[in-house]
């Protein structure tokens, strides 16, 4: 399943690109991509989980940029 989420004050292409890599590292996801220009981040992952591994990159979201907030898209 995917779904797709909105960075709102993603600004930083260098801290898009470190939260990619973050959440692809996260249990259960197929794959995660953050589009920097159109600051959104989809990500393909287990059903089951995937109110887990929103929370959890919610968390690396503002791990890495405090500013930024994840907002659902879809």
């Amino acid at each position: 399943m995917k779904k797709t989420y909105r960075l709102e004050g993603l600004n930083c292409a260098s801290c898009a690109a470190k939260i990619e890599r973050a959440v692809n590292g996260l249990d259960g996801v197929t794959s995660a991509t953050l589009n920097f220009m159109t600051t959104k981040l989809v990500i393909e992952a287990d059903e089951a989980k995937l109110s887990e591994i929103a929370a959890a990159a919610e968390k690396i979201v503002k791990k890495i940029e405090p500013d930024v907030k994840l907002k659902k898209f879809d």
